[in-house]
């Protein structure tokens, strides 16, 4: 109540989050009272698309039902309060917030104010409340217009998916390209033709500047395209002298990076840190709200003066004035706004901050970033010598660097996606040599190498790729990356490399040798891959909605958003001009288009002589032998579900016919037979209607025998006899076990939390009834009706076993009425 009153003589702040509510609140007087919206208090309704097409587009907005008491909490407040201080975030999500917040609370004009920071400091507070603004409504017109799109492109396109592709997919406009951009480069990989060719390298001993004895690593400027050839190079190199023909010096000079923006910091965090895109945004959030780092949603790489002048000073208190080199970025991406800032620290002179180890180490990433950019340039000089291989008229390059004044790599060095398999990268220093030299040859190699396919993406590199194709925002980088993977269109994950042999060759001691050995390759860690459901769906796509994952017509689209955003384009026309074609292209598809589920004919089942097909299937990606057919005489078709890892558009006629080995039978364990299978879930034994799961990276499902099997399912026993805690004989379904989070009874379906003052060991049966009761959890509410019922129906039993049947139907009939009016009334008031 005291806050209540502290509003109505005062003023009122409305911000997002109570994170950053709680930081302004800091700042700020007694005058002023601090709450949070949590974030959108309104969205667009389910029904009729929340959209009035017919009537310029205009949105239906609701209240979120989980906002309801917020709503109703700021209502009250507002009234109350002589001003309303808006303080959303500075982008076009803030800005509609802010105008939600004002439509719905009833706020009038007059005691109304808009402020906008881009940091949370109690300078920027200040000096925000001191330059209030109106909210602007180009803003608020931009983010609206994006929603009501993807609106109507994710209700149109998905019901045209669920009938011919798949039941229950979901298309969305942005996050179809996402899926393009990792199916072509996925069939990019797939078609790769490698090629192989012999790499050359060789170890020369050298003395270095104190006279002693050091390796120089080189490498020869010709690859071979066959052994014969490189074993022929190797043999002519016998007994030869290695005269130096070249020694080049050149001084470079290295230029620091741009401060971060919301792309260039996702990556950056994720080659550095480890980070995943909505872990590095959820990080960024925390640092910003508890006032340690500027707004983290930008594509500008400017820095305000005041910013510029903190990093001088720290830099040159701390590394010397010759360190110092004031530079003002331009911003390259479009729609970029330079009125914003890069994200770099509030207080520069803080290097370390307090917080998780996350937040530690996302922020001293910001600050080293943020204080080179305004260092000096690194000044190097390269070194790079040719010697001569006798007279075969090829020589060995061998080159590396000094840094002659290390500048802002003092601080920091910029990591990159490159990729480099199997190749040494050497920066070693040169020894001092000149040209006439004879050097002493240790060791010549030679190693088959093949051609690199292209690299996939990584979350980080997608994003970069995305802001180069100017599709996307700094807003919507990390929801499209996490809603492709949450609709099983892409995963990521780590995948082994397979062994390959290689042809070595080496010529040491005046003996060539030729030899083979093999090596690891092709592992991939935390890559994107597309799925054989993304794949067909992208297919699908392509083919009949071609504009909508097109690059081009999904950048022109972010163009427009843009245009709308500074008042160029009303929101309206631009949506018109996008839907109408769109929508006609859907009711054309619907009507013509046909089902499209990627089928592909392997060939023939050499036992049955049924056609053997791939296909997605209702619940996934499947082998099938036989065709489908109404007639009874006909026998059906069998179906397995494709391995992890195996493809549609790649799994071969042999693999196929493998997934119909099982189940397998592989004999009797305690009289029960153990079968070998593999379900949604993965790989499994099946013994005495009991699972165990195979061991993950050991066990093959198609080779594991009798004896490892029983193995697995004697442990599986031991690790569920650790787990329970007690079984009552009154019902063996009751269950207390100790699980990940702590000891909970399991009864049914559902599981039920253990109340704080109860000790698992010492509960009844009667008390675990009660707790099963009395659990309010909506996962618990199916799995709880029907426990209920089974022990209302034991009691039933025990106490009136002839009257129990028609005592149950009257109490089920009646619940069942008693549902269906509720329903009835519910639906009503929504309708009015």
């Amino acid at each position: 109540m005291a806050k209540k009153s502290k509003a109505v003589e005062g003023n009122l702040v409305i911000v997002e989050s109570p994170a950053k509510a709680k930081t302004i609140e800091k700042f700020l007087g007694s005058d002023f009272l601090v709450k949070s919206s949590y974030g959108h208090i309104r969205d667009l309704s389910k029904s009729d698309f929340g959209v009035d097409i017919g009537n310029g587009y205009q949105p239906d907005y609701i209240v979120s039902s989980d906002k309801k008491d917020i709503v109703k909490e700021l209502k009250e407040l507002a009234a109350n309060s002589k001003m309303v201080w808006l303080a959303s975030d500075e982008d076009r999500e803030g800005e509609a917030i802010a105008w939600h917040l004002y439509d719905e609370l009833g706020l009038k004009k007059e005691n109304t104010k808009r402020i906008v920071f881009h940091e949370i400091t109690k300078d920027a507070i200040l000096k925000a409340i001191e330059n209030p603004r109106d909210i602007d409504e180009d803003l608020v017109n931009a983010q609206q217009a994006r929603r009501i799109l993807d609106r109507l492109v994710g209700f149109e396109l998905s019901p045209v998916l669920w009938k011919k592709v798949k039941p229950s997919l979901s298309a969305g406009r942005v996050q179809s390209v996402a899926v393009r951009l990792l199916v072509d480069r996925e069939r990019e990989i797939l078609n790769f033709n490698s090629v192989a060719s012999y790499r050359v390298t060789a170890i020369f001993m050298v003395e270095d500047d104190k006279g002693k004895k050091t390796e120089l690593k080189s490498e020869l400027n010709k690859r071979f395209d066959t052994l014969e050839e490189t074993k022929s190079f190797l043999e002519q190199c016998i007994n030869v002298e290695f005269p130096v023909t070249k020694v080049e010096k050149k001084p470079l000079t290295k230029k620091p990076a741009a401060p971060f923006t919301t792309s260039t910091l996702q990556q950056e965090a994720s080659r550095k840190l480890g980070f995943s895109v909505a872990q590095t945004m959820s990080v960024a959030q925390k640092l910003y709200e508890s006032g340690k780092i500027t707004y983290m949603r930008t594509d500008s790489v400017n820095l305000s003066e005041v910013a510029l002048s903190m990093a001088a000073k720290q830099i040159s208190e701390t590394m010397g004035d010759q360190y110092v080199e004031i530079r003002k970025y331009q911003t390259k991406s479009k729609g970029a706004q330079e009125a914003h800032e890069a994200i770099r620290p509030t207080y520069i002179e803080n290097q370390h901050v307090e917080g998780s180890s996350q937040e530690q180490r996302l922020y001293d990433l910001i600050w080293k970033r943020t204080i080179a950019s305004q260092m000096s340039d690194a000044k190097l000089e390269k070194t790079t010598i040719h010697v001569d291989a006798g007279d075969t008229g090829y020589h060995f390059t061998a080159s590396g660097e000094i840094i002659t004044f290390d500048g802002f790599l003092k601080v920091y060095i910029e990591s990159t996606d490159v990729e480099h398999e199997h190749e040494e990268e050497d920066d070693s220093i040169i020894p001092p040599l000149t040209v006439g030299d004879q050097l002493e040859m240790k060791i010549i190699e030679a190693r088959q190498r093949w051609s690199q396919k292209p690299s996939r993406y990584t979350e980080a590199s997608l994003v970069k790729k995305l802001e180069e194709l100017g599709i996307g925002r700094p807003s919507t980088y990390a929801p499209t990356i996490s809603t492709i993977q949450n609709r099983g269109y892409v995963v990521k994950e780590e995948r082994e490399g397979v062994q390959r042999d290689y042809k070595y060759l080496s010529l040491e001691n005046g003996v060539v040798i030729v030899s083979e050995k093999s090596e690891i390759t092709g592992a991939e860690r935390n890559k994107m891959f597309p799925t054989d459901i993304g794949m067909v769906v992208n297919d699908f796509l392509v083919k009949y909605f071609d504009n909508i994952v097109s690059f081009d017509f999904t950048a022109k689209v972010e163009k427009e958003f843009d245009d709308i955003a500074m008042g160029k384009i009303e929101w309206s026309q631009s949506i018109d001009n996008f839907y109408k074609p769109f929508h006609e292209k859907v009711e054309d598809t619907i009507e013509h288009s046909e089902k499209s589920v990627g089928e592909r004919h392997l060939g023939v089942d050499p036992v049955s002589g049924q056609p053997v097909l791939v296909r997605i299937g209702r619940f996934g990606p499947l082998a099938q032998i036989g065709e489908t057919s109404d007639d009874e005489g006909v026998e059906k078709p069998r179906f397995a579900s494709l391995r992890k890892g195996q493809l549609i558009e790649t799994i071969t006629l042999d693999e196929a016919l493998d997934l119909f080995k099982l189940p397998r039978n592989l004999g009797q364990f305690e009289d029960k037979d153990v079968v070998i299978g593999i379900g949604r879930f993965g790989p499994y034994i099946r013994h005495n209607s009991k699972f165990v799961s195979l061991k993950k990276g050991v066990d093959d499902p198609f080779e594991i025998d009798l004896e490892t099997s029983i193995e697995r399912i004697l442990t599986k026993r031991e690790e569920d006899a650790k787990k329970t805690i007690k079984i009552f004989e009154e019902d063996a379904d009751l269950q207390i076990l100790d699980g990940r989070w702590g000891p909970f009874i399991k009864y049914q379906k559902g599981n039920y939390k253990i109340p704080k003052d109860k000790v698992a060991d010492d509960l009844t049966f009667e008390e675990c009834q009660e707790i099963i009761k009395n659990d309010t959890s909506a996962k618990n509410r199916k799995g709880k009706t029907t426990a209920k019922k089974v022990v209302a129906t034991k009691e039933a039993e025990k106490k009136k076993p002839t009257t129990t049947k028609k005592a149950t139907v009257k109490k089920t009939t009646a619940k069942k009425s008693t549902v269906k009016n509720v329903s009835v009334k519910k639906t009503t008031a929504k309708k009015s």
